[in-house]
Parts: C-alpha cells; structure tokens; sequence
C-alpha cells in the first residue's frame, strides 16, 4: 500500500501571502508548489492558463505526465461540481456536520479523480509535502476526507484592511500584459468573505494545532521571513535548513509548476521579502472604517488594532488564553513597514 500523500493545505482569506509562502516552500527539496490545485480543471485544463514555469499548463511536460492519469475529457464537469459543491450558502450545513463528527463535504463521484490528481503529482514529482494554497476551507475540507491524503492546515491571516485594499487593485489573472482581471470584490464583500473564511478555518482546524495547524499571519513573516518560514517548513515536515534564503530577508527563486495563484508565482531570481503597506496611506476613512466594523470579531481574535496605525495588542498572534481559536498561533514578530516588493498571494 503507497504511503499517504501529505499534502499542506494553505488555508484563509485571498490576498494574505499564499503565494509568497507557496513559492518560497517550492524551493525545498521535497516539495511541490502546486499552487491553487481546485483551479486545474477550469484555468488549466479547460483554458490552459499558463503554469509556473510559463508554458501553457497542457503543454508543461510536468503536466503532461499527471494528465495522463487524470480523466481529464470531464475536466469541465468537474470544475462544475467543484463550485456547484464549495458554494457559501453550504457553510451552515457544512458546519453542522463537522460538529457532528461526519464528512463536512459530502461524497460525491469525482472524488476519486480528485484524490487520484493528488496521488499523480506526488508520483510525478516525487514530492514529500505537495503544497495547495487553495485556501477555501471547503475545498480543504473536501480534500482532507479524501482517501491516501494526510493534511496538515496553515493557516495565513492578514490585517482585513490590508486584503480589502489588496482586492481592488486592478492586476491582470497572470501577469500586466492579460487582459482578464482578476476578481476585484468591493471592499465591504472582501471585509465579509474574510471574516467568513478565517472563522471557518478555525473551526474545521484549529482543534488539530500543533500537528494538524499552524496559524502564521502576514505581518510576522513579513517581519522576520526566514525564522518563519524555517518555521512553516518544519511544521510540514521539511528540512528547515534547507530553504532558499540568501539573507535573512531575501530568497532565490527557481520557477515552479504551480497551477494558479497571483502572478507573482512567475517571478524568479533574488526577491526580497517585505511588507505591503500601501494600504496604509491609501486606504480611505471611509473604507477602513467599514471594513474594520464587518471584521471586528476577528481583529482582537488574529491580533489586529482597531486604529489606523495603533500598536498590535501585546501577544498579538499569540493563543488566547483556553480559547482554541488560537491556537497555533505563536507570534513571530510585529509586522513592519518597507517597500512593497513582492506582492502578496
């Protein structure tokens, strides 16, 4: 019998890091950057949007040995299910039934085209940790009840004004020169869809932390990139020693193969990590005032201040005393200003 396929499922609202901590954790021997694996169906397969390293997907020929054991003549039917089943409207059933100690997604007959893509790229590949920053909680959901997976959670959390600002930024799907935009959500249905997204992960997954869940908000690894990433790193079960740091703020990237995500996923070379903080100054009163009153639950539960500019709470980050939606969330450090040099995922 093949050993599970462990798969680190990067968890959380859009426009946290995914894509930085996707593409950084690629270079280690040992894992795959696969990128937002729910998308290979439609963006890959159905529209053969370009892969990591460039090339349109179906002729990547990484890809092209996985889609030879994938049945990928139903690829647009599968895609389908996948939305018809991950809808925000299921979230309240989806809840009831992890509490009830069942399959929070229900069966369904592509299941085993999905668990086989996972098993391929693992083959292909030869990975260890294979690395989905797909971030839905339902989708991670639906893959953690699938057969030969074994899924440890990370879950990213970022400042809700910073993703709201993020959001509205006009950025082509794969890079300036494409003409379609990726998603540009209000910033009141960006403020809600991260309250909903961070508070079901830590529903699904915080009860599984320090094995199962680590919680690594932006503003920490931005603040000390390579101990956070040595961090992340052994958490999934990789040589923390050998990550692609150059300094302790700048990593070397090879291109990876990963399916979707921002298109800062192509860039390669020497990249140094620091903060985005454009929001700060940008952001306007009135924009930050109603994402802060949508996502006021979670800021004191994620550590985030309530005023523009105030001071993180002492312990920010850090677990909240007997209350287990924090758990796995020791602080690395404070979040700090710098030019924006890379672009959150």
């Amino acid at each position: 019998m093949n050993p599970p396929v462990r798969v680190l499922y990067l968890a959380g609202s859009g426009r946290s890091g995914s894509t930085l901590v996707t593409t950084v954790l690629g270079q280690y021997d040992g894992v795959f950057a696969a990128g937002e694996l729910r998308y290979l169906w439609q963006r890959g397969e159905v529209e053969n949007r370009p892969c990591g390293c460039g090339r349109p997907l179906r002729d990547c020929p990484l890809w092209r040995e996985v889609r030879r054991e994938l049945p990928v003549e139903r690829a647009a039917g599968i895609a389908a299910g996948l939305r018809g089943r991950l809808r925000m409207r299921g979230l309240p059933a989806l809840l009831r039934r992890h509490r009830r100690g069942v399959r929070p997604v229900s069966a369904h007959p592509d299941d085993p085209a999905l668990a086989d893509l996972y098993a391929a790229v693992a083959r292909h590949t030869g990975a260890r940790v294979v690395v989905d920053s797909s971030k839905l909680p339902p989708y991670g959901a639906l893959v953690d009840a699938l057969p030969g997976i074994e899924l440890r959670v990370l879950h990213l959390v970022r400042d809700p004004r910073a993703t709201a600002f993020s959001w509205r930024r006009r950025r082509g799907l794969d890079g300036d020169a494409d003409p379609e935009l990726m998603s540009r959500p209000p910033v009141w249905k960006a403020a809600l869809l991260w309250l909903v997204w961070n508070t079901v992960t830590v529903r699904l997954w915080a009860g599984r932390a320090p094995t199962g869940y680590l919680r690594v908000r932006y503003e920490d690894l931005t603040a000390d990139p390579e101990a956070t990433v040595r961090r992340i790193a052994a958490f999934a079960g990789v040589d923390p020693d050998g990550g692609p740091f150059t300094g302790p703020a700048t990593v070397r990237l090879t291109p990876t193969h990963s399916v979707a995500g921002n298109p800062s996923r192509h860039r390669t070379g020497p990249v140094p990590i620091t903060a985005d903080v454009q929001w700060r100054r940008d952001l306007s009163r009135w924009s930050y005032a109603l994402v802060t009153a949508l996502t006021a639950p979670g800021l004191r539960r994620f550590g985030y201040p309530w005023r523009r500019g105030g001071p993180a709470p002492a312990g920010a980050g850090r677990p909240a005393r007997g209350g287990p939606a924090a758990a796995g969330g020791r602080s690395v450090g404070v979040g700090r200003s710098g030019p924006a040099r890379h672009e959150e995922g």
